[in-house]
């Protein structure tokens, strides 16, 4: 190995922003808990916030940093790192929880499980919200407990201790907020796999909003029975349980669990569905505007068809030739006599408001750009109709009185002229 090849390896070991197959070590949250009884006599649980290192590896390894909690993750048949593939660490949040299995006494069908084993659930979140990753750690302690304790205990952990686990079941979704729009197709992503075959496992995913909790679906490995549908049979063999919304409706808002059993573990990963629907904009006028000096026009601004209620409409009035300019151009001036019509609650549940305003058309004004920005949770950019003022001088009435004068001079004399050649067609005609 060259040496400008071990001075890359070591710098990206002390970065800790390699990739995933590189990755040694990832800095961590322990949320330790004491728990006891109040004066009262009620139990209490205490969280005590421990700074931990997660390191990736194998049995006998020293640990990178001696003065803090280790979780050594050694050999599995899963690997952590599998699932947060070409993110930095500096992208990741890494929080470990103990797992209780509430007094529950199984052995873990894995080479070295027992008993008495003691899980932690490894949570990893992608800092911009890409995915959510649940994995569940076993570890066997050096000793067996000399008595049986109470599930509600916790084994002391040091300071300095390393504790030696492997991956036991992971759960992921990459879709841990999702925004679909009314009346389309919505795929929820959930992806579970477990570190032996043929699993007791059951897979449900339920819907929970205003406090009440749905089931949507449900099936047992062993059994084979299913309730409900959404999710395929066929590539939940495989570990895909992603569930299919067919067809989006605003009661299909809410957080979808998606959740897998297997004793004595019970994991799941959330999904937040929050429907959004974009606002069509419209003008009551064209894309230029005709008025003669004086006139009054009513414009507005319509929004209609989105979804949630809070949208903003604002107009701008912009000088001729000002539009498209990045240097010296004035600023668009903001239009401040806005009125706003009030919401109007569609029957497919989406809401349209109007905002218009009295245009009085001034030759000053002529040339004028006008622009109606609407600016909704739903769009990434405000959408911008606008239109262009035209200003004509009204017709002079001096005019009118001219015309209206030269027509009865002449229309007397266009008469004469025709009597004069008539007769004077009759002489010539003969007899």
């Amino acid at each position: 190995m060259s040496v400008i090849l071990k001075i890359f390896i070591y710098l990206c070991l002390c970065a800790g922003l390699h990739c995933v197959d590189q990755m040694p070590w990832l800095p961590c949250q322990f949320f330790d808990e004491h728990i006891f009884v109040n004066h009262e006599n009620h139990t209490e649980t205490q969280f005590i916030h421990k700074d931990t290192v997660l390191q990736f590896g194998k049995k006998g390894d020293a640990p990178v940093n001696p003065h803090a909690i280790t979780f050594l993750v050694t050999g599995s048949k899963l690997d952590l790192r599998d699932y947060v593939q070409g993110v930095g660490a500096e992208r990741l949040d890494c929080e470990l929880r103990w797992f209780s299995t509430e007094g529950i006494q199984l052995r873990w069908p894995s080479h070295g499980a027992q008993e008495y084993d003691c899980w932690f659930r490894c949570t990893l979140k992608h800092t911009a919200g890409h995915f959510t990753v649940n994995a569940f750690l076993r570890h066997t302690p050096a000793q067996r407990p000399s008595d049986q304790q109470d599930y509600r205990s916790r084994p002391a952990i040091g300071d300095r201790d390393l504790l030696p686990t492997s991956v036991a079941m992971v759960l992921q979704t990459l879709s841990p907020s999702v925004l679909p729009a009314l009346s389309s197709q919505q795929k929820l992503h959930c992806q579970f796999a477990i570190d032996h075959k043929g699993p007791n496992a059951q897979v449900e995913w339920h819907r929970q909003t205003r406090g009440e909790r749905l089931l949507l679906f449900s099936h047992a490995s062993r059994s084979g029975q299913t309730k409900g549908s959404g999710v395929g049979l066929k590539a939940l063999v495989g570990g895909d349980a992603s569930f299919t919304l067919p067809l989006v409706k605003l009661n299909s808002e809410g957080t979808y669990i998606c959740s897998v059993s297997v004793p004595p573990l019970l994991g799941s990963v959330d999904v937040t569905l929050h429907v959004q629907e974009r606002p069509r904009v419209s003008l009551n006028v064209g894309s230029s505007l005709v008025l003669t000096d004086g006139t009054f026009q009513k414009v507005a601004c319509e929004a209609e068809g989105y979804y949630p209620l809070d949208v903003e409409i604002v107009w701008y009035q912009e000088q001729p030739g000002a539009s498209g300019k990045r240097v010296g151009a004035p600023l668009p001036k903001k239009v401040d006599n806005i009125l706003l019509s009030s919401h109007k609650h569609n029957q497919e549940g989406t809401y349209s408001l109007s905002a218009f305003f009295y245009l009085q058309a001034s030759l000053s004004q002529s040339g004028y750009q006008y622009t109606c920005t609407v600016s909704h949770q739903s769009l990434l950019v405000p959408i911008r109709k606008s239109f262009t003022l035209t200003v004509e001088e009204p017709t002079s009435w001096t005019f009118y009185f001219l015309i209206a004068g030269l027509l009865a001079v002449l229309c007397p004399m266009l008469c004469y002229w025709y009597k004069v050649r008539r007769e004077s067609m009759k002489q010539r005609k003969p007899y």
